[in-house]
């Protein structure tokens, strides 16, 4: 394999675990590499330090699978029968829709891999997990044994790595185009094809799970609703009345559609096509619920400052539109936005609303989203409960 030598004292990171090597840490060896080609690390004064796959094109010059000095695929193998045996461990049996691969947290950089029952979705998000990508293809189809593996390698990292948008079966039968899955008795429509993420927000289980608790009898507002998933917890629970509210009509039918697979009231539920901004602002209605699980506001590092005001704006609103003693569940899925930052934001909202809050409690990814110890950047999702 090729070998890439870093600077003088540039390989403590590597040491410890982080998966990425920026391009300034490295003194030789990305001259004429192809994107996605494997590479052997090694430290200034020849040591080997790892394994993985190089791209000259970006700022993330190399990303690591390996401590070991072996061939990038056998690492590839090892890694995804580490991710399968960990979801069957931490997960039990039961549970329909999952993350089999969660990236740089199982140590597979570029690589996410989602189940849906009988069928599997993948993202090869660089060049280097798109090189990969018949090998993960052949170990799925041989140990997890789905109806289907579809591609969905779409997004702003794939376009910073140089590749196009990949959308297709790879094996296996196409799902269709609408697919239900369960949870905790709870049914939900996806669109597999083309919905957000790879077409679920499973990184929210946790907050699904306690939300039930929080909405019997209560009025309760979903704001950035996608298809309605908090809604239908809710309602299950014995919400008095919810509103999803989002910007997409064809997230939204989604989720009316799902509220009727769950044979609910449809007096209860109300699906609204509004800015949620705008939303929050007109009228004068209180909740004794809300929800926020708005996009990611932050992108970028360079995205910070505009992302810091629409998080305070929008909780501003939230708090403002909460009955006294309501509860807020309010997320954050931006990367660069820590777990300090966002409280602190949050905690801005509140004292201009003059509404003090208690955080209740606060998680972030389920079991089935790993982040690795050495990789904080891994860790995007942050979710508080408040009490105001």
């Amino acid at each position: 394999m090729r070998v890439i030598t870093l600077k003088p004292g540039r390989e403590g990171p590597v040491r410890a675990g982080h998966p990425w090597i920026f391009s300034g840490a490295i003194a030789a060896g990305l001259e004429g590499a192809e994107p996605g080609e494997p590479v052997r690390v090694l430290a200034a004064n020849g040591r080997f330090l790892a394994g993985g796959y190089c791209n000259p094109r970006t700022p993330i010059a190399v990303r690591l699978l390996t401590s070991a000095d072996e061939p990038v695929d056998a690492a590839l193998v090892r890694r995804l029968d580490e991710a399968f045996a960990l979801r069957r461990e931490v997960l039990g049996g039961g549970l329909e829709a999952y993350r089999v691969v969660n990236g740089e947290g199982d140590r597979l950089p570029g690589i996410v891999v989602d189940r849906y029952g009988e069928f599997v979705v993948c993202q090869f998000l660089t060049a280097g997990a798109a090189r990969l990508a018949p090998a993960v293809v052949s170990a799925i189809e041989e140990r997890l044994q789905p109806r289907g593996i579809f591609e969905r390698s779409e997004g702003a990292v794939r376009t910073e790595e140089g590749l196009p948008g990949a959308r297709g079966v790879l094996a296996g039968a196409e799902p269709p185009l609408r697919l239900t899955i369960e949870e905790e008795g709870a049914r939900f429509v996806v669109d597999l094809h083309h919905g957000q993420k790879t077409g679920f927000y499973l990184d929210q289980r946790e907050t699904r799970r306690r939300l039930g608790p929080l909405a019997a009898q209560r009025r309760v507002l979903n704001a950035f609703a996608y298809t309605g998933a908090f809604a239908i917890v809710a309602a299950r629970a014995g919400a008095r009345e919810v509103v999803s509210v989002d910007t997409s009509r064809p997230a939204l039918e989604v989720g009316e559609s799902a509220w009727t697979e769950n044979g609910l009231d449809p007096a209860v539920g109300r699906f609204v096509v509004a800015d949620v901004f705008d939303f929050l602002r007109a009228g004068d209605d209180r909740w004794d619920v809300i929800v926020l699980d708005p996009p990611p506001f932050v992108r970028r590092r360079r995205d910070l400052e505009p992302g810091l005001r629409g998080y305070k704006d929008v909780n501003l609103q939230a708090f403002r539109r909460l009955v006294p003693g309501g509860w807020l569940v309010t997320s954050s899925c931006s990367q660069h936005l820590s777990r300090a930052a966002f409280r602190e934001v949050v905690a801005a909202a509140a004292a201009d609303a003059g509404r003090p809050a208690e955080v209740v409690a606060e998680w972030g990814h389920p079991p089935d989203h790993p982040t690795a110890l050495a990789h904080p950047e891994g860790e995007y999702l942050k979710v508080l409960l408040l009490r105001a």
